[in-house]
C-alpha cells in the first residue's frame, strides 16, 4: 500500500537531547553544535535538512549501536506514519552529508532488516567520541563495501525488484505489469538467504523519477531487478533484467514471448522462470565478487560464497577446500543455517564422488550439520535440500523424498530440490515419476552450476526405464558442462556399452581415466553404496565392464 506522507511541525533533535548531554559531539573531522543546530566538517558548516541533522544525531549518540527502523521513525517522525522511501532518502542525505554513499557504507551502515548503525572505530567503546578517525574508513574484517558493522555478520544479500515499465497503451497493462512486480517480489523472497527490498520502498522510490543509480543508493541494494512489458495481437513480450549496483552493470537478461491466455498463470510462471534464474546467477556473482576481495575484508558471507565457489569445482582438492571454508563460517556464525546444510551435503559428495569416508560416523555427522541446518531455518528450502540429500546417502529413501517435497513447498522455485527429488525417486524404483523433476529443474535454471547433474541423474532414470539411447544422450550432454564430475562420463560409458556401442563406449575411457586414474568398478561399486536395487547397480557396473573398464 502507498501510505500518506505527513510531516508536522518539526522539533529539532537539540530540543530532546538529554540534560546532560554535551551540546557538540565529535566524529572524527565533523561536529554536530546543538547550539547552533549545525553540522560542520573541519570546521565548515554542511548544508543539512532538519531531519537529516536529527538523523545523524541519532546515530552519533549511539554509535557502535544497530538503531532499528522503529527508533528513527519514532524519533524523526512521531505522531506520523511515513513510507519506507521517506527513511531511505534520509539515509542518502545523511551518507551524502557525510561522504558516504550506499556502496562503500564505510560511514552509516545498513543492517539488513533491521535498521542502521554509525561504524564504532574502538569495536566496543560508547558514545560519538568512539567514532574519532573512523569517518571515511575501510574497518578491517568488517566485509569492506559490502557494509557490515563490526560485530555484525552478514549472511545475505540485497535485491532490490523495481516496479517493471508497461511500454503499451492500456490500463490492463498497467496492472499485469504491476501484478508481475509482485508475483516476482514475492518469489524471490522465498530465497531466504535474499534480503528482498520491501513493495512500498521499491515502488515508491521506482516511480519516482530518480536517476536509477541513486534509487538504488538510497534503497541500500545490492543487485536490481528491472523489467518491461510489451503486448502485441494478444502476445505478450516480457523482459527481465538483474543489474549488479556497485558497478552498474548488467550481468542477466533474458526475454520471454508468452500468448496472454490465462494471466495468472501466466505471471506465476514468469515469475518462477525469473526468481530461479536469478537466484542461480546471484550466486556465480557473489562468488566471483568474494574471490576477488583481500583477506581482511571476509566475513561469514564471503567465507560461505569462497566455500561454494569451491565446492562448485567438483573435484576432491575443491571439496576439501569447501568444507574448510565453510567450518570457518560456521565458527564465526553458529546461527547460519545454510552454511550447515551446503557441509553437509559437500561432505555426502566427498563420500559419494571422491575418495572420502562412506562410515556411519561420517554419515552421522553429515545428518547432524543437516538437521541443525533445518532447526535453524524451517523456511529455507536450501537446508531439507541438504537434509534429503543425506538421508539419499543413508538409504532412508522414504525421508529423503519428504525433505525435498518439504524443501519445494519452501521455495516451489527451488531447481535443486527439484532434480534432487527426481533422483531420489529414480534411486526408489520411481523412475518415470521422477521425468518431470529433471524437466522442471532444468527449465527453472538451464545455466545453473550444478546443471551438468541434472542431465547424469536424469540419464539414469531413462536406462533403468530401458531407454539406453535417451540415457546416452542425457549423459555425454552433461559430459559437456565445464565442471561435470567424471560419473556423468562412467554413465556415458555404461549407457553405449549397454546399448550395443562398444567401440564408442571404449573412446571414452581415455577421458574418463584422465579425470579419475585408476577407475575401476570396484571402486565404482564402494561410490555407489547407497544404491536401493541391486539389479541397477549391476547393469550399471556390467556395462562399465563391457567396455572395459577394469
Amino acid at each position: 500500500m502507498n501510505e500518506r506522507i505527513f510531516q508536522p511541525p518539526h522539533s529539532s533533535a537539540g530540543d530532546r537531547l538529554p540534560a546532560d548531554a554535551p551540546p557538540v559531539l565529535r566524529m572524527g573531522g565533523f561536529e554536530l553544535d546543538f547550539t547552533r543546530y549545525e553540522l560542520r566538517r573541519d570546521g565548515a558548516p554542511v548544508a543539512v535538512e532538519p531531519r537529516t541533522f536529527d538523523l545523524i544525531a541519532l546515530l552519533a549518540r549511539n554509535a557502535g549501536r544497530t538503531v532499528t527502523r522503529d527508533e528513527i521513525y519514532t524519533a524523526l517522525w512521531p505522531d506520523c506514519i511515513v513510507s519506507d522511501a521517506a527513511l531511505s532518502s534520509q539515509i542518502h542525505a545523511a551518507r551524502k552529508a557525510l561522504g558516504d554513499d550506499g556502496k562503500r557504507q564505510r560511514v552509516i551502515v545498513t543492517v539488513h532488516g533491521r535498521g542502521f548503525r554509525l561504524r564504532d572505530g574502538r569495536r566496543g567503546a560508547a558514545g560519538a567520541e568512539a567514532v574519532a578517525g573512523t569517518l571515511g574508513d575501510n574497518t578491517p574484517g568488517s566485509g569492506g563495501a559490502r557494509g557490515v558493522a563490526p560485530g555484525q555478520e552478514r549472511l545475505n544479500t540485497c535485491v532490490a525488484v523495481l516496479p517493471c515499465a508497461w511500454l503499451s497503451e492500456s490500463e490492463q497493462g498497467s496492472v499485469i505489469a504491476q501484478g508481475l512486480t509482485e508475483d516476482l517480489i514475492n518469489a524471490l523472497s522465498r530465497n531466504r538467504w535474499m534480503c528482498v527490498v520491501t513493495r512500498s520502498a521499491a515502488f515508491s522510490l521506482g516511480r519516482s523519477g530518480r536517476d536509477l543509480a541513486d534509487i538504488l543508493a538510497m534503497l541500500d541494494a545490492d543487485y536490481a531487478v528491472t523489467g518491461s512489458v510489451r503486448a502485441s495481437d494478444g502476445r505478450l513480450r516480457i523482459a527481465m533484467q538483474l543489474t549488479e549496483v556497485a558497478r552498474m552493470r548488467c550481468i542477466w537478461a533474458e526475454r520471454f514471448d508468452r500468448d496472454l491466455h490465462d494471466l495468472f498463470d501466466l505471471q506465476d510462471e514468469i515469475a518462477s522462470l525469473v526468481s530461479a534464474r536469478i537466484a542461480s546467477q546471484l550466486g556465480v556473482a557473489e562468488q566471483k565478487r568474494v574471490a576477488s576481495l583481500p583477506p581482511r575484508d571476509l566475513g561469514t558471507w564471503e567465507l560461505y560464497q569462497l566455500g561454494s565457489a569451491a565446492f562448485y569445482r567438483f573435484t576432491a582438492e575443491g571439496n576439501r577446500r569447501c568444507q574448510e571454508l565453510l567450518r570457518a563460517a560456521i565458527a564465526r556464525a553458529p546461527e547460519f543455517g545454510e552454511a550447515h546444510a551446503r557441509l553437509a551435503y559437500a561432505m555426502i559428495l566427498e563420500s559419494t564422488y571422491f575418495e572420502g569416508p562412506t562410515s556411519r560416523e561420517h554419515l552421522d555427522e553429515a545428518l547432524r550439520l543437516a538437521e541443525t541446518g533445518v532447526a535453524l531455518d524451517e523456511q529455507e528450502a536450501n537446508t531439507f535440500f541438504a537434509l534429503g540429500r543425506v538421508q539419499l546417502a543413508r538409504g532412508e529413501y522414504e525421508l529423503a523424498i519428504d525433505a525435498l517435497e518439504t524443501a519445494l513447498a519452501c521455495n516451489p522455485s527451488h531447481a535443486l530440490s527439484e532434480c534432487a527429488l527426481g533422483d531420489s525417486l529414480v534411486s526408489d524404483g520411481r523412475a518415470e515419476q521422477a521425468m518431470p523433476h529433471f524437466e522442471r529443474a532444468l527449465a527453472l535454471s538451464p545455466h545453473d552450476p550444478l546443471r551438468w547433474a541434472f542431465m547424469s541423474y536424469r540419464s539414469l532414470a531413462h536406462a533403468f526405464l530401458g531407454d539406453l539411447e535417451g540415457a546416452a544422450h542425457w549423459a555425454r550432454s552433461a559430459t559437456l558442462v565445464p565442471n561435470a564430475h567424471y560419473w556423468a562420463r562412467a554413465k556415458l560409458i555404461a549407457w553405449l556399452a549397454l546399448g550395443g556401442r562398444i567401440e564408442a563406449a571404449r573412446g571414452q575411457l581415455p577421458q574418463l581415466m584422465r579425470a579419475r586414474p585408476g577407475f575401476t568398478r570396484d571402486f565404482a561399486r564402494s561410490r555407489l553404496f547407497y544404491v536401493r536395487d541391486p539389479a541397477q547397480l549391476g547393469a550399471f557396473l556390467d556395462g562399465l565392464g563391457r567396455a572395459g573398464v577394469p
